[in-house]
Formats: structure tokens, sequence, C-alpha cells
């Protein structure tokens, strides 16, 4: 049996990446999402395993040395990885989907060449901005941190296989599970 795609979803923080792929698993049963690995602190309802691996910064770069990620990146202040074995085990049983940042992304790419590369870009920096403060969790410093991130995000997309508007959720998620139909 041959081995499930790995298909990388990368976009801004605050552009709906989340919405956008729970839509996806809900309407493909075969998907499975891997569950990155972070430094940072569990949002309000994030469950640890779930949303995310929380893991002490010390645990991570001790992953790093080991050679556990297939992909890690720092920003905003905090590490994210995708573990390798998760990964691997997930695709023996079908498609996986990946959320994960550019650099992140380029790390893929070299290690896994006939991954599929998606970046959801967000109707405009303007609505990019209204989603971070609407979430009502993220501090002044950090929305602008994140909002000059996301400038260098999205000159980062020509290089991706695909380039999908997030102009509306369903709309965005139909489009993503049509090209990794194909």
């Amino acid at each position: 049996m041959s081995k499930g795609k790995l298909i990388v979803i990368s976009g801004a923080s605050g552009v709906g990446k989340g919405t956008v792929l729970g839509i996806m698993m809900k309407k493909r049963k075969d998907l499975s999402f891997s569950v990155s690995a972070t430094t940072r602190e569990p949002r309000p309802g994030e469950i640890d395993g779930v949303h995310y691996y929380f893991i002490s910064r010390e645990k991570f770069e001790e992953m790093i040395a080991q050679g556990a990620f297939l992909e890690y990146d720092a920003h905003a202040d905090n590490y994210y990885g995708t573990p390798q074995a998760q990964a691997e085990e997930k695709r023996e049983r079908g498609p996986v989907l990946l959320d994960i940042e550019p650099k992140g992304a380029k790390q893929v790419r070299a290690s896994v060449p006939d991954a599929e590369l998606i970046f959801i870009m967000p109707p405009s920096m303007e609505e990019l901005e209204r989603r971070l403060r609407g979430r009502g969790d993220t501090s002044e410093e950090q929305i602008k941190m994140r909002m000059e991130r996301a400038v260098w995000e999205m000159e980062q997309r020509f290089w991706y296989d695909h380039v999908v508007v997030n102009d509306e959720p369903e709309r965005c998620a139909d489009e993503i599970l049509n090209i990794i139909a194909e």
C-alpha cells in the first residue's frame, strides 16, 4: 500500500487555517491532521495532543538535536514543529494535512518532494488584522508582530504549488479539497 500524500497548508496567523482545515476534515473522512508540537502556552479550549503537543523549550530543543522533526520553525518567540514519527504513522493510513509556516514548508519540500504545498491568503490585510483582533486573546504587541510577519509570509506564496484566498471558509475548503483530489 502506498503512503498518503502530505498536504502542507500555510498562511498568516489569523487567516483562518484552523477553520478551513476543520471544514475539510468533516467533508473528507480519509484525511488526518498532523498535530504539531509547540512551546507556546495553550489558548483557552486547546487540548494537549489534540490541537498541539504543548512541550517545554528544553524538550523541543532536545527533539531538534535528535532529528525528531519533519520540520520546525521559531516565530512569535516560540518553537513549532511536526514530529516526524507521528506524520509518518498517519501517512500509512492516508493523506495527512500539515498546518505549518513557510520555513517549515520549505523543509518539508526538501525531504518530501511530492508534498502538495497550499498557501491560504486573507482577502485583505485589513481583514487579517480584524480577525486577529477578533480572537480577543492577542495583545497589541503580538498583533503588530503577527501583521509584520504576515507581510513576509505572503511574499513566500509564490513558491507554493497553489494559492487560495479565504474570503469565505466553506468555499476556501472546497477549493483546497478540489486541488488535493487531482
